[in-house]
Parts: C-alpha cells; structure tokens; sequence
C-alpha cells in the first residue's frame, strides 16, 4: 500500500524537464554509479592542483562534464548529504546536525533520488556513506541511512578500523573524527575500508549488470583520520608540502563569525600542520585508486556503454586557510566540491563547465536525464543543457549555509552565494558581520570587500541574489531545556561542538 501510494505521489507530481526537451527512450542511459568521497575540496589535480595526484579522478573528468563551481549548500556531512538526497536546502529539511534522522522528525514522506528510482523499478543499492554516519566511529554500520532509499546495503570495514590505537593524533582534545590526525599504515590499499567498499560495489555491479540500477559507493576518504598506505604516503614528502599564506589566522577585516577553528590551527606547530596535508592528500591518493578499480570494472563489464556516472564530494575542506580546518565554514574552499557528471557517448565528455552550479542540481538532473517523475518542490535545477553544452548560458548561482550556537537561544545561521565572480556572506542578516570577495583578482579570499565604498553596488547586487532564496534560520528559544550553558557545563559544551564536526 505504501509504494502504491508513493507512486501516485511521483505520478501527480510536475515533471522537471530541461529546456533541451525529453529524451527520447532510445537514447535514455540505463544505470547510475553514484559515487561519492568524504570532506574532499576541489584543489585536485583534475581541477588545476598538478601536486595533488589524482588519475583516476582526471581518468573519469575524460569522460565527464565537469563542473569547475560546484558548491555544497550546507558545509558539514549530514546536512549537505540530506539536502542532496532529498534535493532541498537545509532550511527545508532542518537538519543542521549529525544527530538528527530526517525520515524521523522533519521529513517522514519525503521520497529520495535513490527511492526514486527504486519506485520506478531499479535495483537500489548502497555500499559506505551516502547519508551520514560518524568516520570512524560508525564505519562498518548504517548509522543514520534511509533503509527506504535501498533494496540492499553493504556497510564495509577494513584494515583502517584495526589500527586506530597507532593513530597520531595532534589535537587529543578531540574526537578522533575531528581531529588533525593521520597514520601511514603498512598494509595493501585494498584492505582499507574504501579497497573493501570498492570491491563490494564491482559485485554488486557483476550480479546486476543486466537490469536497470541505481549503484551508489560512498567513501570515506580524505575523511580524517587521514589513514591511507605506504604507496599513498610515498607519493608526497614534507618538503612537497606548502602552507597556505595566511595559514597564521585570519586578517582584521574578518567577521569573527566566520571562524570556527579557535584557535588558529588549534595550536598545532607549523610542521605537525604540514604532516597532516601531506596525510590528506595521501587519504585523496588512497580514494582515487579505488576510484579507478570501479572505473575498471565498468569498461570490463560493458557497462559504460550505457551506466551514468556520478561524482561527487559532500562539501569542500578548510587546510589552513585563514587558520582554518576542515568544514563548517562558508569560505570557498569550505563550499566548494569536486563533480562530475559522465554520460555514455561523448555528450560533452571531457569538457569543463565555467557555471555555478548546486548540489542540489543533481537529484532533477538524473530524473530529467531518465524520464523519470520527480517531487515538484525539488530546489536545483537540471544541468542537462549544461551536460550538452558546457559554456551554455546559465542565471543561476550557488547557495551555503551554516549555523552558529547549535541549539542553543542565540543561535544564528551564515548564508553565503557565489557567482561566477563574487562570493558574498552575511552573517546573521548582516547584524554579525559581511564578507565579499573577488574571487577573479582574489581567490584565496585574503581582502574583504564588503566595506569598501568602490564595491558598494557589488554588495547590494549580491545581497539581492543571497535574499532570492527564501530563508528561515531555527528560532531556538531559551526554554527548561534550552538554558544557556554555564560555566559548570563548559567541558560538555566543548564536547558536543567537537563531535559535531565528525
């Protein structure tokens, strides 16, 4: 009763189709791979970052449109995985944190891209993280999946969860999973826990290679800790290792607001800093080659012929910019993520697209390219006209959010827009600081602009395109179980944010 009932949703819902008109059913792709990495930023070599290797990566942006401004909508792992699925921004889905379950509390009847396609008949999977579950904590679990979203789930473990105890770790004070943290570990790449999801994936692929599917790997790499193998390790060296220029903290003219590593680089010592990039881009390295087994498979298979690709990170990564780490952050490198999209054929294959771009773009793109009914309320838009044509004309601009105070009275959201040249912030309605950047002429974001006089059109231009989308920050009143926390509860305060970050 309830998937005949799902189905009439879908049926009465609006067809999302692009202006390039329906696909004709001969020419429609039969399966997805759905492929998804963890914290990782877009300074890739397939992006224009040569140092940091990535083959397999540059091997599927061949074949791929790829999107060169990409951006999350929420900069923290489950509310940017729950607005993707769902393809709606967090101030529809109110999830903010990595505690909350949608399907329980703000959205029990939403359908998902992935339950969109199992409604219509596919064969739905998925092996790791594609909604939230806490790296490492959770590994090897479901933690907070859609059971409604699959017919079959693989929760893969490996070599990775054996070794936690060798860890360095340079910030003890927090959760491991937040934690500047990295091990160079003698064992094979494909014992790791993303070599064990890879290979639960390819037999997924080899056993449901002749029906319709919707395949989705989720890995867990870059996610800290930044464990990868000697031959990942080996291919970076301290002295490879460059900081950023402002990795000492953040200028005056940078609304407190915007910060959230305090302090600076939590205290960590320049070297120890440098250790854990190079612990970093030796996780992507470990990622990548995995990357490249599925890719294998596809070709072994014959199943590129006819298999949609896509790829995709939950949010950017903070490396000591502005003295700033990991996610939860409105800066470009926080916001920003690496996506492609590779059809069979050559439609657009091997060409980049200038445009901004959403996450929240994918879900009405893979129901527009499959002829399939979407929910009528979906927030993205379909980038097949840009999968056709990669410099089409665009209007569109990308959208992120984070809060500050958790749920606690006094709260606040930051919301941030971004277009082809300018990023813009206001940090609760402006009342707790603003930011522009030239992102052409800046785009290390180290002068903000928002004060200065010669950019005063700038800001009321973007401050119209930010206020295009509707907005409607959580109201968290102080109530018996909402009280500002007291000086006696501060270490548990400090915890709960710590943990929040995994």
């Amino acid at each position: 009763m309830r998937r005949r009932a799902i189905l009439a949703v879908l049926v009465g819902a609006a067809s999302l189709l692009a202006v390039s008109g329906p696909i004709s059913a001969a020419d429609r792709p039969v399966n997805v791979l759905f492929v998804a990495t963890d914290d990782c930023n877009a300074q890739l070599a397939c992006y224009g970052r040569e140092m940091v290797k990535t083959p397999n990566m540059q091997r599927l942006a061949a074949r791929s449109v790829k999107f060169d401004r990409a951006y999350c909508q929420y900069p923290l792992c489950s509310p940017s995985r729950v607005s993707l699925m769902t393809g709606l921004r967090p101030d529809t889905t109110r999830i903010y944190d990595l505690q909350t379950d949608f399907r329980k509390s703000t959205m029990p009847d939403v359908i998902t891209l992935a339950q969109m396609f199992r409604i219509n008949g596919y064969y739905s999977a998925r092996v790791g993280k594609i909604f939230h579950y806490g790296v490492p904590g959770d590994i090897g679990k479901s933690g907070l999946d859609d059971p409604m979203s699959w017919d079959e789930v693989v929760n893969p473990h490996g070599h990775d969860k054996k070794i936690e105890d060798k860890i360095h770790n340079y910030t003890p004070n927090r959760g491991l999973g937040s934690s500047l943290a990295w091990y160079d570990d003698e064992g094979m790449a494909d014992d790791q826990t993303d070599g064990v999801g890879a290979s639960e994936t390819i037999k997924l692929l080899e056993k449901h290679k002749d029906k319709p599917f919707f395949i989705a790997c989720g890995f867990y790499r870059p996610h800290t800790p930044y464990v990868a193998t000697h031959e990942q390790y080996n291919m970076y060296t301290l002295d490879d290792i460059r900081l950023p220029e402002d990795w000492r903290g953040p200028a005056a003219d940078v609304p407190k607001a915007a910060l959230w590593t305090s302090p600076p680089n939590w205290g960590v010592p320049e070297e120890d800093l440098k250790r854990s990039i190079r612990g970093y881009y030796a996780s992507i390295a470990l990622m990548d080659k995995q990357l490249g087994r599925l890719l294998d498979a596809l070709d072994r298979l014959k199943l590129a012929e006819n298999t949609v690709i896509v790829f995709w990170s939950d949010h950017g990564y903070m490396l000591g910019q502005h003295g700033q780490w990991m996610k939860q952050a409105l800066w470009e490198q926080a916001a920003r993520v690496p996506f492609m999209v590779s059809l069979p054929g050559a439609r657009g294959n091997g060409k980049a697209s200038p445009r901004t771009v959403e996450l929240v773009d994918i879900y009405p793109t893979l129901a527009d390219l499959f002829g399939l009914e979407a929910p009528s309320n979906l927030a993205g838009k379909s980038l097949r006209p840009l999968i056709d044509d990669p410099n089409a004309s665009w209007d569109k601009a990308g959208y992120s959010q984070v809060m500050r105070g958790g749920k606690q009275a006094g709260s606040f959201m930051g919301y941030a827009v971004r277009n082809e040249r300018w990023r813009y912030v206001e940090w609760d309605g402006g009342a707790k600081g603003v930011q522009l950047y030239d992102e052409d002429n800046d785009p290390e974001e180290l002068h903000n602009l928002a004060n200065d006089p010669q950019h005063a059109q700038t800001v009321a231009e973007m401050k119209a395109l930010l206020h295009k989308v509707p907005q409607s920050p959580p109201a968290f009143k102080e109530s018996a179980g909402e009280q500002p926390v007291k000086k006696k509860g501060k270490g548990k305060k400090k915890k709960a944010a710590e943990g929040a970050a995994e």
